[in-house]
């Protein structure tokens, strides 16, 4: 039986595979803000300082060039900080409360949101699927504060030789070489068959009668 709901909060770092996760029973933004502001103020503080100063002309254009296509372009304050992270993030409406939005700029963050329907764009997800295996794969837990603890467990476990996660990786390497063995042989007709040479192409009677033709004059 159904004895209530578990969410988890994500932020997760690809380049390195730390994630830092909060066990929660449902996520409005009175939750998830204040979290995700004290995380990311957090990181920020570990951070390496900004580099050098650039021109204001060059510093504007450090933001705008993220925004770049994006059909409704975001209200930039007149005071920039320098550009410190990349958030990436669901095209949710909680996302893009104007209160959360300033509060990222004014710390240097600039949010992307993944296009609607692309939300397999977020490597959190990938993240959150392999953490949720891991703690409940032969699990009969009876309350969402045991899925909740579990969780949190399993991702301090990860941290400790966390994977760095890559766009592609090894499958899509064997993606690209299927393509190429593919492209070298012919599919036949539509189907899963391939040959390794062209098929010869069928002469019409014209044609042969074209050839006979010649070979005779």
């Amino acid at each position: 039986m159904r004895n209530g709901t578990a969410k988890l909060l994500t932020l997760f770092h690809p380049v390195d595979g730390q994630v830092r996760v909060k066990g929660v029973t449902s996520c409005p933004n009175a939750v998830l803000h204040p979290w995700l502001k004290q995380e990311l103020a957090d990181i920020l503080a570990g951070l390496p300082q900004p580099g050098p100063v650039l021109s204001p002309a060059e510093h504007r254009a450090s933001w705008e060039m993220w925004f770049v296509g994006l059909s409704k372009q975001p209200d930039l304050p007149t005071d920039l900080p320098p550009v410190r992270m990349l958030l990436v993030i669901d095209n949710l409406k909680g996302h893009k409360s104007p209160e959360l939005v300033q509060w990222l700029f004014q710390h240097g963050i600039i949010p992307l949101y993944t296009p609607l329907g692309g939300s397999w764009l977020n490597m959190a997800e990938s993240i959150q699927r392999i953490l949720e295996q891991r703690a409940l794969d032969g699990q009969h837990p009876t309350q969402p504060e045991e899925i909740m603890t579990w969780l949190e467990a399993v991702a301090q476990v990860w941290n400790r030789q966390p994977t760095p996660f890559v766009w592609g990786g090894k499958r899509a390497a064997r993606r690209a070489r299927q393509r190429q063995r593919r492209q070298a042989l012919q599919a036949l007709a539509g189907s899963g068959a391939c040959i390794r040479h062209p098929v010869r192409p069928h002469k019409t009677i014209l044609e042969k009668w074209q050839s006979a033709s010649q070979v005779t004059h």
